[in-house]
C-alpha cells in the first residue's frame, strides 16, 4: 500500500503502518483540494481538537475532514490505534470513516458527510430541521442501535466515553448515526474476568457517570448514563447544564415530588400534546439510563428492546410528514457543532474541574 512509506517517514517512533478495513490514505495535497485549501467557507465545526470541514473528492463524494491543530495531535502510535479502531467499525448507526491523512505534519480524519448536522443544532432549531416526536423516538432508537453494536457486536468491544448530543449526526435521510471516537476505550472481552476499565476520567460535563468519575473505573453502563442525559434532552430540549442548573437532577427532582406526570412543564413544547402512554415509556426508559449506580442501569441491548417494543412497527426507519430538508437560509457552517459550549474535563488532580457535593453526585449531574 502506497500509505506504509508514508507512514514510515513520519519518523522512528511511527511504528507499523496500520492495519486497515476499507479506510483509505489521503495525501495532504488530496485534501487540501477537496476543502479548496481549507477555506473558511468550508468550515463546519471545530472544537479543542480542531476544525471539520467539509470537502468534496475528486470522484465527487462529499465528506467531512477532521483536521487535528497542532497542539491536540496524538502521538503517531495514538493515531494508528484510532485509525485501526476506527476502519473495523461498520454500522448503518455508526459514522463512517472514509479514511485519513498522517502527511506533512498533519493528522486529519476522513468521515462520510452528515447532511443533517448534529442533535443538539437540531434540537434548537439552528438547523432549520424540525424534529417531531415520531422522529426523536427514531433517532432514540438509532443511536441506541449504533452503541449497542460498539459495546456487543465489534471485537473487542468499544466503550465510546463521550456519548452527547453533539456527536449524534443524522444524515440525509434524517437516520442518527454516533460520531466521533476520540475518546474511545477498548472494553474487556465479555469472557474476560476483569469488567471494567480503569483509566483517567475524561467526558464531558453534564453527560458523566457519576459512579465513573468517582471510580475511575470506566464500562459499557457509562455510555448507558450519558445516553440517557440525551433522551432526557430529547424530551426537553435543555443542554445537560444550563443557567447552572443540572437536567438529570432536574427531573429526577420533579418525579419524586410529582411522578412523571409532574415532567409536563419541562417538555419541549413541540412535544407537549403527544400521547401519555408513549411518552410515559420513552421517560422511564431515559430515568433507568440515569440511575445512580451502574448496576441498577439497562445494557444498551436492553434499551435497544425497550425502544422497539415501545415503537412496534408504526415507524419507518426514515421520512416523516414534519422532518423538513433544511431550508437554504439555514446555516451550514454548525453541521458538526462546536464543543467549546460544553467542557470536557480530565481528572488529572486532586482538585475536580466542577462541584463534586455528595447531592451532586447522588443526582448524577456530571
Amino acid at each position: 500500500m502506497h500509505y506504509v512509506g508514508s507512514w514510515k517517514a513520519v519518523g522512528r517512533d511511527s511504528g507499523s503502518a496500520p492495519k486497515l478495513k476499507g479506510a483509505r490514505y489521503f495525501t495532504f495535497a488530496e485534501l487540501k483540494k477537496a476543502t479548496n485549501n481549507f477555506s473558511g467557507s468550508n468550515e463546519i465545526g471545530s472544537g479543542g481538537y480542531g476544525k471539520v470541514y467539509r470537502g468534496i473528492l475528486i470522484d465527487g463524494q462529499q465528506v467531512a475532514i477532521k483536521r487535528a491543530q497542532k497542539d491536540s495531535m496524538q502521538g503517531a502510535a495514538e493515531f494508528k490505534n484510532e485509525i485501526e479502531l476506527l476502519s473495523r467499525v461498520h454500522h448503518k448507526n455508526v459514522v463512517g470513516l472514509v479514511g485519513f491523512c498522517f502527511d506533512q505534519g498533519e493528522q486529519m480524519l476522513i468521515y462520510e458527510y452528515m447532511a443533517g448536522g448534529n442533535l443538539r443544532d437540531c434540537l434548537t432549531g439552528r438547523t432549520g430541521i424540525k424534529l417531531d416526536w415520531r422522529r426523536r423516538i427514531m433517532i432514540a432508537l438509532g443511536s441506541a442501535r449504533g452503541i449497542t453494536y460498539l459495546h456487543e457486536l465489534v471485537s473487542p468491544p468499544i466503550i465510546h466515553r463521550d456519548i452527547k448530543s453533539t456527536n449524534i449526526l443524522l444524515d440525509e435521510k434524517k437516520i442518527a448515526k454516533v460520531a466521533d471516537f476520540g475518546l474511545s476505550k477498548i472494553a474487556p472481552e465479555p469472557d474476560s474476568r476483569k469488567q471494567h476499565v480503569s483509566t483517567q476520567v475524561k467526558g464531558t460535563l453534564g453527560y458523566l457517570d457519576p459512579e465513573y468519575y468517582t471510580t475511575q473505573q470506566l464500562t459499557e453502563k457509562s455510555d448507558v448514563y450519558s445516553f440517557g442525559v440525551v433522551l432526557l434532552e430529547l424530551l426537553t430540549a435543555r443542554t445537560p447544564i444550563e443557567h447552572g442548573n443540572y437536567v438529570v437532577k432536574d427531573v429526577k427532582e420533579a418525579v419524586n415530588k410529582g411522578g412523571i406526570s409532574a415532567l409536563r412543564s419541562m417538555l419541549d413544547p413541540r412535544i407537549k400534546e403527544e400521547s401519555g402512554i408513549e411518552l410515559n415509556s420513552f421517560i422511564r426508559i431515559a430515568l433507568s439510563c440515569v440511575e445512580d449506580t451502574a448496576s441498577a442501569r439497562p445494557s444498551m441491548g436492553e434499551v435497544v428492546k425497550q425502544l422497539e417494543e415501545m415503537v412496534g412497527h408504526d415507524y419507518p426507519e426514515s421520512g416523516s410528514s414534519n422532518v423538513d430538508v433544511p431550508p437554504k437560509w439555514a446555516p451550514d457552517r454548525h453541521l458538526y457543532g462546536s464543543d467549546s459550549e460544553y467542557m470536557h474535563t480530565s481528572r488529572d488532580s486532586s482538585e475536580p474541574s466542577f462541584p463534586i457535593s455528595n447531592t451532586a453526585l447522588s443526582l448524577g449531574s456530571r
